[in-house]
């Protein structure tokens, strides 16, 4: 019996090596691309910053020419941008953009744009109107995302969708991600009038002298707040997807290093449980040795 647990715990404890060498090298990998994937996120952001800024200085001129984007209707239908990871075995991350949105969710009236595979599959599975989708979030590009955020708008416009919401895993740390829900239709315009009195202060602080130029506006003023908007969406959403990709890779590389540290532990539990296992199996045959020795004499 003792023979046969020494290999017993032998093939258990060749299984878990086995496991730990996937889960070290996914760690790793996760690590190489968490790096890489922080990198674009911050070079992202300036341009979407500059963008915000320009939106609310030319909502300030156009005034309520800029009532369909920022107006509040009767909410018929809703749109999801929902964006999850390509891959699994990354804790909680897909599991929380999915609950999030069936929190919010009408299944017999609102659509979902699903990015990444993941998010694909589940609401696919789940029946959802798909009117578009991204496959990848590592291979989504800015054009494809500004190409669907117009189609967006056009169908915001046309009143065929009340509401525009975007939901994503909001990059923190390498060890905090959230699942952040955001409103992108209809604008806010009281954040946006806020967002003005606090550039105008900064502004004022950085460079007391300064005088605010006369703004003119080719060919129009709302021509330019309707494509800044839409371009800002685009960018604002492109953000996004790049914070999500970072945080799926914080997300998997932690539960991987996670996974790795339970495999050293039982390696060592089984360890001690070999040694144990064998100690006994020594002694017993020491005292099966001794007892024929005293029998034959």
């Amino acid at each position: 019996m003792a023979g046969v647990g020494t290999k017993e715990i032998k093939r258990r404890k060749a299984s878990i090596e086995s496991t730990r060498q996937i889960t070290s090298a996914m760690n790793l990998v996760s690590s190489s691309k968490l790096m890489k994937a922080r990198e674009k996120a911050e070079r992202s952001k300036p341009y979407a910053y500059e963008l915000y800024d320009m939106m609310i200085r030319t909502a300030a001129d156009v005034k309520s020419s800029c009532k369909e984007f920022v107006e509040k209707r009767e909410v018929k239908r809703r749109c999801f941008i929902a964006v999850a990871g390509d891959r699994g075995l990354a804790g909680g991350y897909n599991v929380n953009i999915f609950k999030s949105v069936m929190e919010l969710r009408d299944p017999e009236k609102d659509m979902v744009v699903p990015v990444g595979k993941k998010a694909c599959e589940y609401f696919t599975k789940k029946g959802f109107e798909i009117p578009f989708k991204i496959e990848s979030t590592e291979h989504c590009v800015f054009d494809e995302m500004h190409e669907i955020t117009q189609n967006l708008i056009q169908l915001y416009e046309d009143k065929e969708i009340d509401e525009i919401y975007f939901i994503y895993t909001k990059f923190r740390s390498a060890l905090v991600q959230t699942v952040r829900e955001k409103r992108l239709f209809p604008v806010e315009l009281e954040t946006l009038k806020q967002d003005e009195k606090k550039l105008d202060e900064r502004e004022r602080r950085n460079n007391p002298k300064k005088v605010e130029p006369r703004r003119q506006y080719l060919p129009s003023a709302e021509a330019i707040f309707k494509r800044l908007i839409s371009e800002y969406t685009a960018s604002q959403v492109y953000n996004g997807i790049r914070e999500s990709f970072a945080s799926e890779q914080a997300s998997r590389r932690n539960a991987m290093q996670s996974a790795t540290d339970s495999a050293d532990e039982m390696l060592n539990k089984l360890e001690a449980e070999y040694n144990r296992a064998r100690q006994s199996s020594i002694t017993r045959e020491i005292t099966e040795i001794a007892g024929g020795a005293e029998a034959l004499k």
